[in-house]
């Protein structure tokens, strides 16, 4: 038998207020750590987030050769030579999307094999379109299953040229390739295949992030990137706070009638879920359909959210929550219905939510299961704040991006109670 935490929420039947610490952004830490990997020099990184999704990529990058070490509370310095070395054993990422996609490609820049793997939540996660997009520019990459693990050859170099890849399940595909081309033998193309990309807004964080650190990038269209093989130059950067980390508490506030803040303005991110805020201050009166596809990490708090609303809430746009750390769309509407049964549906990929604001002060007791997903056990945290009986199971996996989520929310009154309890293996 192994042991389970369980996270039991007291309603909260006062407005919140305080001021909370939001960690900084996982997405531009991740691709701030990989750029000046790639640099040559010194690059300090202020404004970083450490939890375990940045200190894997840390990890990894040292098993590189590259010398990463944490300098401050929030800050980071990252020593190079712009050359990766090819690690003396697998690189373990646990379930770190973003480090398993950007250094599978980056894999392709060391001087011999590299194996990435990860646990068994990242060995269901899809990535044989990266692999494909890889294989065409003759680098040999594996991965029996689709999923990872993987088995790069790196051969030191990148070649370059023109790449096709497909995003339709994840930009970090393309993000990847983005940010390895730098370092090619010849200038790259790289044409996005499949359609219109959801999320697009994280390859403008890409863009954004590569430019800081000297990366020479032109859109030519919506679907074709061109990059100059100009190596990248150490540099200073800030990174700003977690947008997706920052909703739990915009919709905290609207929750309670309260006045929680988050020490920035949402209008000073730049990141994709920044655009949940305006919906977010229209509750309880949200839009009868909300399009998710340019703020897919912040559709868990959305749809908690919707289920207190005044009136109904469909959210379209949301397939790609499917292959996340879990089926995101089966595991916030497994959770609602344990609240109250009926008070979500699923129709294909889209999420209908039957907002029902009479269930805010009632007692339904249920355990929620997270799946180990850390957006779901953050966006129903909110919802043990306004229902009653609430339990959150496995809530540490918060680790993932917001360490110290429960501490914050508990500064702002909250009341969690931890236990632990046993399951089978």
């Amino acid at each position: 038998m192994l042991p389970r935490t369980i996270a039991t929420i007291t309603p909260i039947n006062q407005p919140m207020h305080g001021a909370v610490t939001v960690p900084g952004s996982k997405s531009i830490t991740n691709r701030a750590l990989l750029t000046a990997a790639l640099s040559c020099g010194t690059s300090k990184l202020s404004g970083a987030l450490f939890s375990d999704d940045t200190i894997y990529m840390m990890k990894a990058l040292n098993e590189f050769g590259v010398t990463v070490q944490r300098t401050g509370e929030t800050n980071i310095e990252v020593v190079a030579t712009g050359k990766l070395h090819s690690p003396s054993k697998p690189l373990m990422l646990g379930n770190a999307g973003t480090a398993m996609r950007f250094l599978t490609a980056a894999a392709a820049l060391a001087d011999g094999s590299v194996v990435l793997d990860g646990d068994k939540h990242m060995q269901k996660r899809p990535i044989a379109q990266l692999i494909a997009s890889l294989n065409t520019l003759g680098i040999d990459a594996r991965c029996e299953t689709g999923c990872p693990p993987c088995v790069i050859k790196g051969v030191g170099t990148f070649p370059g040229g023109k790449i096709e890849v497909n995003g339709t399940l994840s930009s970090q595909y393309i993000s990847a390739l983005m940010m390895i081309a730098p370092m090619a033998t010849c200038p790259t193309t790289i044409k996005i295949m499949g359609g219109e990309i959801g999320a697009r807004g994280y390859l403008d964080i890409t863009t954004s992030v590569m430019k800081a650190f000297g990366a020479s990038i032109n859109w030519q269209d919506r679907d074709i990137i061109t990059i100059s093989n100009k190596p990248y130059s150490a540099c200073n950067y800030h990174i700003e706070p977690d947008a997706s980390a920052a909703t739990y508490f915009w919709a905290a506030e609207k929750l309670s009638n309260g006045n929680i803040a988050i020490g920035t303005s949402p209008a000073e991110l730049s990141q994709p879920d920044a655009a949940a805020y305006p919906i977010i201050q229209k509750f309880p009166q949200m839009p009868a359909e909300i399009n998710g596809d340019q703020m897919q990490d912040a559709i868990p708090t959305l749809a908690v959210l919707a289920a207190f609303n005044n009136s109904p809430v469909r959210f379209t746009g949301i397939s790609n929550l499917r292959v996340k750390e879990c089926d995101r769309i089966y595991a916030i509407n497994e959770g609602l219905n344990r609240i109250n049964p009926g008070l979500s549906s699923v129709d294909g990929d889209a999420l209908l939510i039957h907002g029902n604001p009479g269930l805010i002060g009632q007692t339904h007791p249920c355990q929620i299961n997270s799946f180990s997903d850390h957006r779901i056990a953050m966006s129903f945290a909110l919802a043990g704040l306004q229902v009653g009986g609430i339990q959150i199971l496995d809530p540490e996996c918060v680790a993932k991006t917001f360490p110290e989520y429960w501490t914050e929310l508990e500064k702002l009154g909250a009341k969690i109670n931890f236990s632990t309890t046993v399951r089978r293996p």
